[in-house]
């Protein structure tokens, strides 16, 4: 007994995982997006930044090499390299300072900075370089090098000489550290100030529809009958498409209580008298009994038409070929009345917002009444009049004075006395589902045939 609600709340879980909240997916998408722009501009600017610190490393480690060793290096008497003035960073003299220099030749003594104290830097042969070549180096077991090498020939001597500048990346290293530490937390300080932005926006943007949730529970339960109008632009055709799907239900549900009050009223009085018949033990009640059954069951008919035409009504795609029902009636037709004979013509392609049963039975009242009180001529044309479609059933029965054709739309009224079968309510049941959909209906004198013309109109589709 309990599987098949546990299915039943599985698959609801199931479509809300689908479905989920509409705050959360447009949260997520813009945390997502912001996300990803982050890390984007994030890793752009750490490119830039670094290589402007780095840059900058080497500019200063060029310009030493540049100033302060080789425009002061000379060639002394014994060919040794020598300053005419001295490097004027101190560091140069402080063993194992982090900052050094080197000058090597092939075939002469290296002239060390002092700094370097027993160290040497190393020279990879085999190049020869005209501009200042910078690098990194991890020679020194326990400090990475930044070093910028340039090869010269001094004035009075054969030898190439290597001059070398090196500094500890220690201080770029933090630098860049530093760098990236401020950038990550401003940009999670960022990611996170806009994050709660759009979830700001998200959740000030979607009040309205919140406020219609509270609403909608309002009209519920009684205490409101409309949405109120004071909405954003966005929301209000949403809010106006419910205000007249609730007077459109206000509609039916208030159909549905006359119908069925007039359905009650109809079958009372036919009740009334067959209980009174049975009462007082009429010696005709078998006939009364037949009578007001056949009164009864004229009534039944003509509200369960209504009932159906309305219940159809409420499907705004309903769209009916008109050539196609009357192609239908008139074979049923043909069948029914064999010395009758029903032509048509007009519009082939015309359509009408009416659902095809209805159209069926509104024709089918039409075309028989045509071909039952006429002397065998019927004659439908369908007119296009592009907003609506009128329908003309013509005969050549002798057809209906004017002042008697608003009678033959009264339930039960008949004018006929030749004795024909019918229930008195063919005309009534084309006005009435005509009206639910909009259209009309309305008797007229043929001018071609002679009898009656029964213009049917309806909206176009």
């Amino acid at each position: 007994m309990t599987a098949a609600p546990a299915r039943t709340e599985r698959s609801a879980q199931r479509q809300r995982s689908r479905t989920g909240s509409l705050t959360r997916r447009m949260i997520g998408v813009a945390g997502l997006w912001i996300g990803i722009l982050l890390l984007i501009g994030g890793f752009a600017l750490d490119r830039v930044l670094t290589r402007s610190i780095v840059d900058n490393f080497d500019d200063q480690l060029e310009y030493v090499l540049k100033t302060a060793l080789i425009a002061a290096a000379e060639i002394g008497p014994d060919g040794e390299v020598r300053f005419s003035r001295p490097p004027a960073d101190q560091r140069f003299i402080e063993a194992y300072s982090g900052v050094y220099f080197q000058v090597s030749g092939e075939g002469a003594d290296t002239f060390p900075s002092r700094s370097l104290w027993d160290r040497r830097l190393r020279v990879s042969g085999g190049h020869f370089d005209t501009e200042p070549h910078i690098y990194d180096t991890m020679e020194f077991a326990d400090e990475p090098l930044r070093v910028a090498e340039l090869d010269v020939i001094l004035p009075g001597s054969p030898i190439r000489w290597r001059f070398q500048v090196a500094q500890s990346r220690e201080f770029i290293d933090r630098q860049i550290g530093e760098l990236r530490e401020t950038l990550i937390w401003s940009f999670a300080l960022l990611g996170f100030g806009l994050l709660v932005l759009a979830a700001l926006q998200t959740v000030y943007g979607l009040w309205p529809l919140r406020r219609v949730q509270r609403e909608v529970v309002a009209i519920r339960s009684g205490t409101k009958a409309r949405i109120s109008d004071d909405f954003p632009t966005e929301i209000r055709p949403l809010t106006e498409e419910i205000n007249q799907l609730l007077e459109h239900s206000e509609e039916q549900a208030e159909e549905a209580r006359r119908h069925a009050g007039n359905l009650a009223h109809a079958l009372k009085t036919p009740l009334t008298v067959i209980t009174n018949a049975a009462t007082a033990q009429a010696p005709d009640l078998a006939n009364s009994v037949c009578r007001e059954a056949l009164v009864m069951r004229r009534q039944v008919d003509h509200h369960l038409a209504r009932a159906r035409a309305l219940g159809r009504r409420a499907s705004a795609q309903a769209r009916a070929c008109v050539w196609d029902s009357l192609q239908a009636v008139q074979r049923a037709v043909d069948r029914l009345y064999e010395n009758a004979t029903v032509d048509i013509a007009g519009d082939k392609a015309a359509e009408v917002r009416v659902e095809r049963q209805d159209l069926d039975e509104m024709l089918g009242n039409l075309v028989e009444n045509a071909a039952k009180y006429g002397n065998g001529r019927v004659f439908v044309t369908v007119e296009n009049h592009a907003s609506t479609i009128d329908i003309c059933v013509e005969d050549d029965g002798p057809g209906i004075p004017e002042a008697d054709r608003g009678l033959l739309f009264s339930r039960g009224v008949r004018l006929d006395t030749t004795g024909k079968p019918g229930t008195g309510l063919g005309l009534a049941i084309v006005r009435d589902v005509a009206e639910i959909y909009g259209g009309s209906v309305r008797l007229e004198e043929s001018e071609d045939l002679g009898g009656l013309l029964a213009r049917l109109t309806l909206p176009a589709g």
